[in-house]
């Protein structure tokens, strides 16, 4: 039996501000550090030893996997970077404000763009897009390293994040919609020798 934690980064310049980011290489805000310092704290309550994290390429995913690891008196573990788990690219939205951005073109439109499975917003990418760049990853080198029974840590972003949920959780393209992964909570599942998730709790 392993176990895998998703953690989304904690709170971002940009998600203070109700911006899309995207690939945008925005830092934390002091409430960003409080909730990865947090996040590291209650794995350690749990008693979980982690063997191995993952994390994207993004410093908001990065910054929170070191506090996080810091306050979970882990750090100095493997750790692999990779685009693959990169915040979808928000194309034309990125920069702009949610609430003006509804505004704009009407929140069913941009519910649409931010939550759907393949409609892309301009020149950006769907989570159908997401997912073909996330999963493949997934599967070689997190899931292989879940099968041999080691602990694994991901660091990464809400549709990253939600591309795994979606596989691990069979979700449909249609409940994916409503799939929000919060900023700062460690998401754990335990994963059997097929690397199959057996059950699933929050932190």
């Amino acid at each position: 039996m392993s176990k895998l934690i998703l953690l989304r980064h904690g709170q971002s310049q940009w998600n203070l501000e109700n911006r899309f980011t995207g690939w945008v290489d925005v830092d934390l805000t002091p409430q960003g550090e409080i909730e990865a310092i947090d996040a590291g704290r209650k794995i350690s309550a749990a008693g979980i030893h982690l063997d191995q994290a993952f994390t994207s390429v993004l410093k908001r995913a990065i910054r929170t996997l070191e506090l996080c690891l810091r306050a979970a008196g882990q750090e100095g573990i493997p750790v692999e970077y990779d685009q693959a788990l990169n915040e979808r690219h928000y194309g034309d939205l990125q920069g702009l404000n949610k609430s003006e951005t509804a505004e704009k073109f009407g929140a069913d439109q941009v519910k649409i763009w931010r939550r759907s499975y393949a409609v892309r917003p301009p020149n950006g990418e769907s989570l159908k897009d997401n997912a073909a760049r996330t999963l493949p990853y997934f599967e070689s080198h997190i899931i292989a390293v879940l099968k041999t029974g080691k602990n694994v840590l991901i660091s990464a972003h809400g549709n990253s994040l939600r591309a795994i949920v979606m596989q691990l959780d069979n979700l449909t393209e249609e409940q994916v919609i409503e799939l929000n992964i919060p900023n700062g909570v460690p998401i754990v599942y335990d994963v059997n020798g097929q690397g199959e998730p057996i059950n699933k709790y929050e932190l």
